[in-house]
């Protein structure tokens, strides 16, 4: 009986794009990208993933002779960032998920909230 192979985690193969594209540090090509993965993903895959990629923003891409090489325009603080922007930006009482995301933070993380506001970081 054959096994089939486990289903990944939503946004893991971005994911795994991401980290090659943050670790390059220049832009790549779909090529350098497939040669870079762990898994052996198709080409077809890697430039489906690239350009889904582009179309939320996440990387940009600029033509180089005949295919486009992909950079990531945020680092992982900044990509996190974004995420939280947007979940912020999509509920109607900002104030209150805002309040209610400060309580939840440990003491640690309300210090450095404290100094980042005061613009002591």
């Amino acid at each position: 009986m054959r096994k089939e192979p486990a289903r990944r985690a939503p946004g893991a193969l971005e994911a795994e794009v991401l980290n090659v594209l943050w670790s390059a540090g220049e832009p790549l090509s779909p090529t350098d990208v497939q040669a870079r993965l762990e898994d052996e993903l198709a080409y077809t895959t890697v430039v489906t993933i690239l350009t889904r990629l582009h179309d939320k923003a996440i990387v940009t891409r600029e033509k180089h002779g005949r295919a486009f090489h992909y950079a990531a325009t945020d680092d992982e603080a900044g990509l996190a960032a974004r995420k939280m922007t947007k979940v912020l930006d999509s509920e109607p009482d900002r104030s209150s998920v805002l309040a209610r995301f400060v309580t939840q933070l440990s003491d640690s993380d309300e210090a450095v909230l404290r100094d980042l506001l005061r613009g002591s970081k």
